[in-house]
């Protein structure tokens, strides 16, 4: 699917530590990033079925001091480069601390609209997948669709009513794509 500057494209928007990624606690080594096996091949699908992928992260590591904005982006790097290059079309992090009345971090929907403006997203066609309660929080005060993957966090959350619930990203790329065959 093509789509022209004054036209609006379908995103799927994407936790990254604990959906993509193996969650560490406050990652600022890129020694110790590790994405997950199929997580490429599907985001490889959705891909290819049109839709923008979008990595909306909250990173209070970065406001509590326990890692730097340049640590961030080594790991940030080191992250796309395991996952292979051009299936991320652009990345949002919050360095906000919990409690501070932030609208960007997570599960507050503000970096959702942000790139909602940069890149014309319609969200009325678009999904939200992480393994957070903030996540699905997020996609629902946006107006998307959820999908909880239960790794990472996700096998313990129990009522953060997403509208699905997986077992992985490639779970969650086959209930999109069947949604839109």
């Amino acid at each position: 699917m093509t789509v022209s500057s004054n036209e609006t494209s379908p995103a799927i928007f994407l936790d990254r530590d604990g959906t993509l990624m193996r969650d560490v606690d406050y990652c600022g080594d890129p020694g110790r990033v590790e994405v997950y096996p199929g997580a490429a091949d599907a985001l490889r699908r959705l891909k290819q079925a049109g839709y923008k992928l979008i990595v909306v992260t909250n990173q209070s590591g970065i406001g509590r001091g326990y890692f730097s904005e340049n640590d961030y982006l080594a790991v940030q790097g080191e992250f796309l480069h395991q996952l292979g290059d051009g299936l991320i079309d652009d990345t949002y992090y919050c360095p906000d601390l919990p409690d501070t009345g932030s609208v960007r971090r997570k599960p507050e929907p503000g970096m959702i609209f942000e790139a909602q403006r940069d890149h014309h997203l319609d969200l009325m066609r678009s999904y939200f997948i992480g393994d957070k309660s903030s996540d699905i929080g997020c996609g629902r005060n946006a107006g998307v669709r959820t999908i909880l993957v239960q790794i990472g966090y996700g096998a313990q959350e129990v009522s953060c009513r997403a509208d699905w619930i997986v077992s992985d990203l490639a779970r969650a790329a086959e209930i999109i794509l069947g949604a839109h065959a």
